[in-house]
């Protein structure tokens, strides 16, 4: 064979060769083009069932997001459910403190059902609180103590709703001082509360002993001191706001000789304010209520800061004639003297703490035999 048919045999060999390869690639790549295809398909419509899935998602979360937030809302605006509560107060500061409270209640717009008992005296109120026919009252300030100790812890103290609103009064001008009461008799309420014993103290810090250098003759209640001094049987009453404002504008020749506050303080050293009432509520009744108790207490406090306004003063006196505690136009002049307070917490605990100390110290007897212990304050 010649050198070039040789070398025409090689090239053919060499170009079949090639197409063979060639060939086969082409194979390999038909067959694998379909699969990747599919692959790619699946790899898609997963990624699609994902996205679908996630916006799916989206929805459902946005369309909860749109069910739940009215549903939020509503219950958010919905008022909580109403307790009703038996409560007392006393016809004097404390009632008129509440007169707000009173009149949201009478209309419904309260936020508890409030059944009312205005009372002419503490002996009235005790009794059912310790027998549980009142869940929250408002007595004086030495009496919460006692009732404490009567019923061994079962009664809390849960604001201050009164400071000092006590007087001497005279028919006549001879009492300049606390001295000038040797040899008096004084007619007076508040028998085995702080009236008493706040009168008691004051005597005794300026060296009168009650019962032998001064007289002391106890009414049944507020109203019927005032014709007594208007009758010139009593010369010298021990009378609180608002009833002190009723007696001068009945009798001009009435005139306040002394505030006992003031006397107070000068007789303890400002060691304690003369706490006059605060609001007693049964423990079992707060544990049971706190939510209740608690809205009790808002609306306690919005009532004194509404009576006790400039601009709510008319319409508060008003309220205290509609609900027979004083006549309105004595009520717009005894409110701003009647120290109205709303004190809670630390600082209710801190003022309380120092009076009743000085009271213990005194006469045990007159916060019930001993002092409570830290649980006798209602703290939210």
């Amino acid at each position: 064979m010649t050198i070039r048919k040789i070398l025409a045999t090689l090239l053919a060999l060499s170009m079949t060769l090639s197409l063979a390869a060639c060939g086969g690639n082409s194979t390999q790549t038909g067959t694998a083009q379909p699969e990747q295809t599919e692959q790619t398909e699946e790899a898609s419509s997963v990624s699609d069932e994902s996205v679908s899935d996630e916006s799916a998602s989206d929805e459902t979360t946005a369309e909860n997001t749109e069910t739940e937030t009215p549903a939020d809302e509503t219950e958010a605006s919905e008022p909580a459910e109403k307790v009703d509560i038996n409560l007392a107060a006393l016809s004097g500061p404390t009632a008129l403190g509440m007169l707000d409270l009173l009149e949201k209640n009478e209309n419904g717009e309260a936020a508890n059902n409030y059944n009312v008992t205005i009372a002419t005296a503490p002996d009235e109120v005790t009794g059912k609180i310790i027998s549980g026919e009142l869940d929250i009252a408002a007595v004086p300030t030495n009496v919460a103590s006692t009732l404490y100790n009567k019923t061994e812890g079962q009664v809390q103290i849960a604001a201050l709703n009164t400071m000092g609103v006590l007087y001497v009064l005279e028919t006549g001008d001879t009492i300049q001082s606390v001295a000038d009461l040797a040899g008096k008799t004084i007619y007076a309420t508040g028998q085995g509360s702080t009236p008493e014993y706040a009168l008691n103290l004051v005597l005794e810090k300026n060296g009168l002993t009650p019962g032998e250098d001064v007289e002391i003759v106890f009414a049944a209640d507020n109203a019927e001191i005032a014709p007594l001094l208007a009758s010139g049987e009593a010369q010298v009453a021990l009378l609180p706001q608002p009833f002190v404002t009723s007696v001068l504008t009945q009798n001009e020749n009435v005139r306040v000789a002394l505030d006992l506050t003031e006397e107070w303080d000068k007789a303890v050293n400002g060691e304690s304010g003369l706490t006059m009432g605060c609001v007693v509520v049964r423990k079992e009744f707060a544990e049971q209520n706190k939510e209740a108790l608690d809205r009790f207490l808002d609306e306690y406090k919005q009532s004194v800061e509404t009576v006790t306004s400039e601009e709510g003063l008319a319409h508060a006196a008003e309220l205290a004639e509609h609900y027979n505690i004083i006549k309105a136009a004595v009520a717009e002049k005894a409110i701003p003297e009647c120290n109205i307070v709303f004190v809670e917490g630390d600082e209710m605990q801190q003022i309380a703490g120092g009076f009743l100390q000085v009271l213990y110290d005194a006469n045990p007897q007159a916060v019930g035999g001993q002092l409570p212990n830290d649980d006798f304050y209602y703290k939210r």
